[in-house]
């Protein structure tokens, strides 16, 4: 067993039971609905359905990242078991968690000399983040010592790929990343985005594609142009979901049919609470590894 402990955000969207049978442990952020408070706990405190129901029925919600005071006493608990800690957390693209779980490192390593709390900005999100967190923890099954392990992780981060489409466009106008004429004029289209993160972590707009259908093949498409052997990717691939497994599962049949080295099927995931508040219900994401993001 390593002596150390692999660690992230509760918004690398796998399931609690995931977690546990890879031994990765995780911090909650926090969310809230019209009001009342919730921990961003992979969907026990408030169903999945029941959170993407409130929204299309126009409850407001809230997000809050894990605070200093939080992940000092999350990281203090491995500390005392005389463990280190690599704690990666969400992409400082679209958060600034990175620089409270910074602060706490420092708080803690002062506490406890010897130990190290070591933080690693993922660049990623939701269960692309997840995935990353789940080649970490084969890499540590395999006996990868810590230090080692803090820098494969460094180095690796870009070569995994995240990719979303919307088939709606409105919580994109809610939150301000499109003015409402544009998501009228979207929405007539019928326009479905498609985004990636690029090598800061930040979502970018790539292509505005009509219909949900050639959405959907040209996701497949871009894992076919940049997946770590092309066609004959051999690694794990996941996809989480707001509410529309549908569409999730569409993504996953035509790549088990055009990618038969995967390791396993599709794994298919809800998007969490935290990252669902802002992407709202229609989203799919594609993530697998490949060659390095770039701007």
């Amino acid at each position: 067993m390593a002596d150390y402990v692999i660690s992230c955000c509760s918004t690398a969207d796998l399931t609690h039971e995931h977690f546990v049978q890879r031994d990765i442990q995780y911090i909650c952020f926090h969310f809230a609905l019209d009001g009342v408070d919730f921990p961003d706990d992979l969907g026990r405190s408030i169903a999945f359905p029941d959170f993407y129901k409130a929204m299309a029925d126009g409850a407001e919600t809230r997000t809050s990242q894990v605070n200093v005071s939080e992940f000092e006493e999350y990281f203090s608990r491995f500390a005392a078991e005389g463990k280190d800690v690599l704690h990666v957390t969400l992409s400082s693209g679209i958060s600034g968690v990175i620089n409270s779980a910074q602060s706490a490192a420092e708080i803690v390593m002062e506490k406890y000399p010897g130990r190290k709390v070591v933080i690693v900005d993922s660049l990623g999100a939701s269960s692309g983040y997840g995935l990353f967190m789940d080649t970490l923890a084969d890499q540590r099954d395999a006996g990868m010592p810590f230090d080692e392990i803090c820098a494969w992780a460094e180095a690796h981060r870009l070569n995994l790929h995240h990719w979303f489409f919307s088939t709606t466009l409105e919580y994109y106008v809610k939150g301000g990343r499109i003015s409402k004429a544009a998501g009228w004029f979207g929405g007539l289209l019928n326009i479905c985005p498609l985004l990636n993160m690029d090598d800061l972590g930040r979502l970018i707009p790539r292509e505005k594609i009509r219909g949900k259908k050639k959405v959907i093949k040209t996701i497949v498409d871009r894992m076919a142009e940049h997946a770590e052997g092309g066609e004959n990717y051999s690694g794990k691939c996941y996809i989480s979901n707001s509410n529309c497994y549908e569409d999730a599962r569409a993504v996953a049949d035509l790549i088990e049919a055009r990618f038969p080295n995967l390791n396993g099927r599709v794994e298919i995931n809800w998007v969490g609470t935290t990252i669902g508040s802002h992407t709202g219900p229609g989203t799919v994401a594609l993530f697998f590894w490949g060659d390095e993001r770039t701007r």
